[in-house]
């Protein structure tokens, strides 16, 4: 995997405060937490491969381009809130989110299983940069969205190639890869790791209550989404589920997605999240 930008690239010296968006803050605070734990992702993955050296490569070079995605959103988060110590907020969060680093085996029954998991992941993720790059006004926090959601792609084309080989190599079929995506994707709207994340990132020192904390960063999160990112979320979810990505399964989830989305996302802003 080529590092196709490293943190040298980003145009630092353009950061103009007066265009950023407070939310926008808290979000990327967060984020920067999730992908600076990227390379424990990635021995967790190479414990699951054990015996697929290509995989494992591919693992940890995987694991590097999250990290300096997190280092990124890092930097930027403190130029935007001098205050921020990453720090001491990874800190906060390694304590209180374990990732199962030493397993020998998927927690999702099989390779296969994992591989789309991984995919989903890459989906929503490839999506929700983009959706913060065309929500800020900041440039350079544009930019380092815009490197950030390329990459999420391409993660996405390079687990999916590993999907087809392990599908084919353990027969799993589109019910097992739909039933996983399912799973996957409900996980993402309660998600402790995005909850716990957004807490150690932004808590004033309240105790962590994950559904308060989940509330407060959906609020955020569902307002910057509109129905372009949704759908490509879902063509590369159904593709990574064994389905047709385009077409008419598409437009409707599309749809009650999107109404999902809108009302979850205004029953948090009038209960005041």
């Amino acid at each position: 995997m080529n590092k196709h930008w490293t943190l040298d690239d980003i145009p630092w010296a353009a950061f103009d405060r007066s265009k950023v968006d407070p939310e926008l803050i808290e979000v990327a605070k967060a984020a920067s937490l999730v992908e600076a734990n990227g390379n424990d992702y990635a021995a967790y993955l190479c414990n699951v491969f054990r015996d697929d050296a290509d995989f494992q490569r591919l693992a940890v070079d995987w694991g590097q381009e999250e990290a300096r995605h997190g280092a990124a959103l890092a930097r930027w988060s403190k130029l935007a809130d001098p205050d921020f110590d990453f720090d001491a907020a990874l800190a906060r969060f390694k304590a209180g989110f374990k990732i199962p680093v030493e397993s020998a085996s998927s927690i999702r029954g099989s390779r296969s299983g994992e591989l789309v998991a991984r995919c989903i992941v890459e989906s929503g993720t490839s999506s929700y940069y983009t959706a913060l790059m065309e929500a800020a006004d900041e440039p350079v926090f544009k930019e380092i969205c815009r490197n950030i959601a390329a990459d999420e792609l391409r993660h996405f084309k390079l687990f999916y190639t590993h999907l087809k080989r392990y599908v084919a190599k353990e027969r799993v079929g589109v019910t097992r890869r739909v039933a996983v995506a399912i799973g996957r994707l409900w996980e993402s709207e309660g998600d402790d790791e995005l909850a716990f994340a957004y807490y150690a990132a932004n808590g004033t020192g309240e105790a962590y209550e994950r559904r308060r904390s989940a509330d407060a960063y959906i609020r955020r999160v569902y307002g910057f989404y509109r129905p372009h990112h949704v759908e490509r979320a879902i063509a590369m979810a159904l593709k990574a589920a064994g389905l047709t990505p385009n077409g008419r399964l598409n437009a409707w989830l599309t749809r009650l997605a999107c109404r999902f989305v809108r009302t979850r996302q205004a029953r948090l802003v009038r209960a005041g999240v």
